[in-house]
């Protein structure tokens, strides 16, 4: 749940253009030969980064057979060298876990990706820092350091929050941190790093360093876009709807199971991902499950007016060279009805 593990997606999108070829190899349909039971069908869906509870709902649709029941054997894989967004792009694995930003920077490019689901309604990024700076509102980031890991929302993100609280971004200093994470950051003169509540926050109250984190959703409409989300490609919905239709029915079963029982679910994940600090993620879970579905009508509803907005607000910071159709880039129709 580390940002930079998503600010290095929104620098592939060169390899996302070059892998457009669709490989070989899709997985048979499943058997409906009378008499025959109707083998499961294997695919594999990518984490962005390392276990954490924005994929409970995966692992708990796995366990408790949701995926079986819609015909699927599902594996859950990490990403290794190569970007999942470009394996998805290439068709060469079915779905992965995304983010807004960076699917509609590789749309800018010509990627083919799709947006299938929300997996949390709104965004629970902001930039924090160590209570002891203090810093609680933008404004007064003015004359302070910024710690970034090099991605190219990350900026004008900056830039638009502390303006829209009267503040002036001019007077920050920006330092790459490169991999330090918050702690190592905030402990060699950086006030402030740009993190995801739901695990870095809950961490530093774990941690006894508790943290004051301005929300970016706070500051401007436009910012409040999603992420993580779930991903797929155009060709993949075009010639296997009827997989996507059932990799989504069991998914939203399983955040959906997720949101209604914390404690089960973290252990769950603590059960496939045994290496996470347990109290971490049990603390994490019980604050990101309501978040999950959290106001939409149905888990993964995607709103057309937070596509439009962000990808707007893309434009307008440079960090799109092209405007991207919001409309193309996300799809809801995939979705259960009573999800």
């Amino acid at each position: 749940m580390k940002l930079h593990r998503a600010l290095a997606t929104l620098t592939t999108t060169s390899l996302l253009v070059a892998g457009l070829v669709s490989c070989g190899g899709d997985p048979s349909p499943r058997s409906t030969a009378e008499g025959s039971a109707a083998p499961l069908r294997k695919i594999q869906v990518s984490l962005d980064w390392t276990p954490n509870t924005n994929h409970t709902g995966l692992y708990v649709a796995k366990a408790k057979n949701f995926y079986a029941k819609h015909g699927l054997d599902v594996e859950i894989i990490q990403p290794g060298d190569a970007d999942p967004s470009a394996l998805v792009a290439a068709d060469k694995i079915p779905f992965a876990v995304g983010y807004q930003e960076a699917l509609t920077q590789a749309r800018s490019q010509g990627a083919p990706l799709v947006s299938i689901a929300a997996i949390i309604q709104h965004n629970t990024s902001g930039f924090a820092s160590p209570k002891d700076r203090p810093l609680t509102r933008p404004a007064e980031y003015a004359g302070k350091t910024y710690g970034s890991f090099g991605g190219p929302i990350e900026e004008p993100l900056l830039k638009t929050i502390v303006k829209a609280d009267g503040g002036d971004p001019a007077t920050i200093k920006t330092v790459n941190v490169g991999n330090a994470d918050f702690f190592a950051a905030t402990k060699k003169g950086i006030d402030l790093v740009w993190i995801f509540y739901a695990w870095t926050g809950i961490e530093a109250e774990l941690r006894g360093e508790s943290v004051n984190i301005q929300y970016v959703k706070d500051y401007d409409k436009a910012l409040d876009f999603y992420t993580p989300i779930l991903i797929t490609n155009e060709t993949r919905i075009r010639k296997d709807p009827a997989l996507v239709k059932d990799f989504l029915a069991a998914t939203s079963e399983g955040y959906a199971y997720a949101a209604a029982n914390v404690a089960e679910s973290a252990d769950i994940l603590l059960a496939a991902a045994p290496d996470l600090d347990a109290e971490l993620v049990k603390k994490s879970q019980e604050w990101l499950s309501p978040r999950y579905r959290d106001d939409a009508p149905r888990w993964g509803q995607q709103n057309p007016q937070i596509w439009s907005d962000f990808s707007a607000w893309l434009f307008q910071q440079k960090v799109l060279d092209v405007e991207v159709d919001p409309a193309k880039a996300f799809t809801n129709d995939f979705l259960p009805a009573n999800g």
